[in-house]
């Protein structure tokens, strides 16, 4: 049978665009990272190691050092949830978080940054993203560690899937906006 009577065959461009996503994809591929003396930020797909950020951040002129650690939870909105998944177009997720970080770093006058963020399965009570910063006082750290966490909500290229364990949609799980409620858990209104 050649291959344009079989249906599942594909082209020579078809199977080299599949094999390019996932191999950017594997997780043998990861931890990405870009960094520099005073900003780290990487996709893994292992637990995180915040022990790590902090050592990052620690300075001799840093009298703050804040670390916000983002965790699955066991519900959303009173459903209950399994488990999380994240994906990214880790390339530009990684830009855009560097972007991120050095804007924030600057306004807030912050000694250094680390933002990790997990890829693949997140179980419930496992962190999936890491925010550390440190500053000269507490004030622009605590100010800077949020500010950093709602950029990277909004605009890094990285997709959350949920799966919820009180309906059918525990085999494919719902895609959700990153960037759904503000930093008291209200529902956030894009039509306004």
């Amino acid at each position: 049978m050649s291959a344009a009577d079989n249906p599942s065959a594909t082209n020579g461009t078809e199977a080299t665009t599949s094999t390019k996503l996932s191999s950017i994809l594997d997780p043998a591929n990861f931890p990405q990272t870009l960094s520099s003396e005073t900003i780290y930020i990487s996709l893994v797909y292992d637990p995180l190691d915040s022990q790590s950020y902090l050592r990052f951040t620690r300075s001799p002129t840093a009298g703050a050092n804040v670390l916000f650690l983002g965790t699955t939870r066991n519900n959303f909105d009173s459903r209950p949830v399994s488990r999380l998944s994240y994906s990214a177009y880790p390339s530009l997720a990684l830009k855009s978080l560097y972007s991120i970080a050095e804007d924030v770093q600057k306004k807030h006058r912050l000694e250094k940054v680390a933002i990790v963020h997990r890829l693949g399965e997140v179980k419930i009570e496992e962190e999936s993203i890491a925010v550390a910063v440190s500053s000269g006082h507490r004030a622009s750290g605590w100010t800077g560690a949020e500010e950093i966490l709602e950029r990277v909500k909004a605009r890094a290229e990285i997709w959350k899937r949920e799966w919820f364990t009180d309906t059918g949609e525990v085999e494919e799980g719902v895609w959700r906006a990153n960037r759904d409620r503000d930093g008291q858990g209200n529902v956030i209104n894009n039509n306004t």
